[in-house]
Formats: structure tokens, C-alpha cells, sequence
């Protein structure tokens, strides 16, 4: 059975592993041990923010998915909350097995039971497989999206 909990700096191995397996991870992602020390400043970060949740699913307390949810209010749409998720990510030994779209569905609870009046994500316009997901779920590609990196 499944399971889900907030993270523990003790997960983060785990976490940036999972992070760092996929084609676009890979080249930015550092997976080494012992951990990079922005990860451990992110996660702290994270932890002291109330309206961040890094969570982790567990299967017989292995670490097998991660996703980040961050719950934002805003004055558009009456004053209404977003859900956003990030970094989902599936164990590679468990993908395809439906507990991504377990981990999904838990997240947009999340957001349910926090008020939120939309759930929204983002995803690499080259995770074509990711979009399928995604729109089997309900999301819908409303809007077009642009980023600056700064670093």
C-alpha cells in the first residue's frame, strides 16, 4: 500500500536520485554523495515555508515517487489559491504502475482540502509521454508558458 508523507532530510538522497534519473535531470540534476549543499539549503527552505509541501510516497517505507506542492494565493479569480505541483517523479522500478497517477490524485486532494480553486503544473514541452499523463488526468494546456533562467 501506499503511502504519503512530508519529507525528511533523511529522504533527500532518495529525492535528488529520483530528481536527477530522466534525460533532462541527468544534465541538471547532481545526484553524488555526499549531497550538494543547495539541496539541503532548498529543503530547509521548504520545510520553513507553510505553503510548501515536499512530499514523498512510500511503498513498505521505500522511497518510490516525490512531488513538491506549493499552495499560492492570489487577488485574480476573486482572490483565489492555486495549487502547483512540481518535480513529480516516479522510482524508475515503479513507473507504469499507476502510482503516478495515485500521486496525482493525492496532490490534487491536497489542494482541495487547502481551498484551492485551481491545480496547475508545468512540464518540459519535450515530456510528450508527461503531456498524455497529464491530460488523462483533466489538466488541460490553457496557457503557454515562458521562463528566464537567471543561472
Amino acid at each position: 500500500m501506499i503511502t504519503f508523507e512530508q519529507a525528511k532530510e533523511h529522504h533527500l538522497p532518495e529525492i535528488v536520485a529520483m530528481l536527477a534519473n530522466d534525460p533532462l535531470g541527468i544534465a541538471r540534476e547532481d545526484a553524488s554523495e555526499p549531497l550538494n549543499p543547495a539541496y539541503v539549503a532548498a529543503f530547509n527552505a521548504i520545510m520553513a515555508d507553510k505553503n510548501q509541501l515536499l512530499v514523498v510516497a512510500l511503498l513498505d517505507q521505500t522511497v518510490v515517487g516525490t512531488l513538491q506542492l506549493s499552495f499560492i494565493p492570489g487577488l485574480a479569480l476573486t482572490g483565489a489559491w492555486r495549487g502547483q505541483i512540481e518535480a513529480v517523479r516516479v522510482d524508475q522500478d515503479h513507473r507504469g504502475s499507476g502510482l503516478g497517477q495515485t500521486m496525482l490524485e493525492w496532490a490534487i486532494a491536497r489542494c482541495g482540502e487547502r481551498g484551492c480553486s485551481i491545480v496547475q503544473l508545468t512540464t518540459d514541452k519535450s515530456r510528450k509521454e508527461a503531456h498524455r499523463f497529464y491530460e488523462r488526468l483533466g489538466f488541460r494546456a490553457t496557457h503557454e508558458g515562458y521562463k528566464i533562467r537567471l543561472r
